[in-house]
């Protein structure tokens, strides 16, 4: 079994307009973009990354804005909720302001006696606001957010899938232990990682497979400490059979991905070097940071990309 993993690291999704995620994200949620770069395979397309001051590990949702990309189709084989974490007694606060800012699809719910809040992403990604401990998480207050409502990072991903035993058998390897199960939601929590430390399976055994587009989740991270961590972690999975990507330096990362039995792809993604190797904090996501290999072609990147300087 897998010792290294610390829960969640971040969550990348596709978008259909960069300007209306960014707004989404920094004005309506209240996150901090902590980075402005760009797709390393597609250099006139942002990479954008929204989180808590420095983007610890665990708090970070991504974004590639592909231009006019129609949207994806639920399904299963993708991550189907992605899930904040806000304090106890936050959800109140949460139903009134995004309902003032026209966000769509609120449903009050409720999972293993935690009160959530669940919403919808510009494209339709589909969000929830669960509450729950702080567990010593200091969120970002942006856009006049008090901070006692702030959104604390990650508390988990609800993965939907046809058959969810591959993947609970996925998580177990991974270092994930069994925790209680309500309706068709099984909850897997890891021990000793960080906050972000649940993984929901929900099984439909009927739906058709999810197609890819914007709002679609594009690929789920999971943390290691170190690139000795994360080198431990891909023998371990390549031994068992996964077929590993070597390990891609991302400058704030590195990176490996495996496709899961369910069709969803993982990421493990180290907790070094952070946000700040090109950026100090205060300044964090102002600048349009380039991987090295495109600081020449600076000026006709700029050119392409849609003005983000809010």
């Amino acid at each position: 079994m897998i010792k290294e993993i610390k829960g969640l690291h971040h969550v990348t999704s596709m978008a259909a307009d960069a300007g209306q995620i960014n707004a989404f994200f920094t004005e309506t949620l209240g996150l901090r973009r902590v980075k402005k770069t760009v797709n390393f395979d597609a250099p006139d397309v942002y990479h954008l990354y929204y989180g808590d001051e420095i983007g610890t590990p665990g708090s970070v949702m991504t974004y590639f804005p592909f231009g006019q990309m129609p949207r994806g189709k639920r399904g299963t084989g993708e991550v189907g909720v992605t899930e904040f974490a806000v304090a106890k007694g936050a959800l109140p606060y949460w139903k009134e302001r995004l309902g003032a800012k026209g966000v769509r699809g609120l449903r009050d719910d409720s999972f293993l006696g935690e009160p959530r809040l669940e919403f919808s992403g510009p494209d339709g990604d589909s969000f929830a606001l669960v509450e729950t401990a702080t567990r010593d998480r200091t969120p970002w207050t942006g856009a006049g957010v008090p901070e006692e409502a702030g959104i604390l990072g990650f508390h988990g991903a609800r993965l939907r899938l046809r058959d969810a035993a591959p993947t609970a058998e996925l998580l177990g390897f991974m270092g994930y232990q069994k925790d209680q199960t309500e309706g068709a939601v099984t909850r897997y929590r890891i021990e000793a990682g960080n906050a972000a430390d649940t993984v929901d399976l929900e099984e439909w055994p009927d739906a058709e497979t999810a197609a890819q587009g914007a709002g679609s989740v594009h690929h789920i991270a999971f943390a290691v400490e170190d690139r000795a961590a994360q080198l431990e972690v891909r023998k371990a999975l390549m031994d068992t059979g996964f077929q590993v990507t070597p390990v891609i330096d991302r400058d704030y990362f590195w990176a490996i991905y495996f496709c899961t039995p369910g069709g969803v792809l993982f990421e493990i993604a180290t907790n070094e070097p952070g946000f700040d190797r090109d950026e100090d904090t205060a300044h964090l996501g102002q600048a349009l940071k380039l991987p090295t290999r495109y600081e020449p072609h600076r000026a006709k990147i700029e050119s392409v990309l849609p003005d983000l300087s809010a």
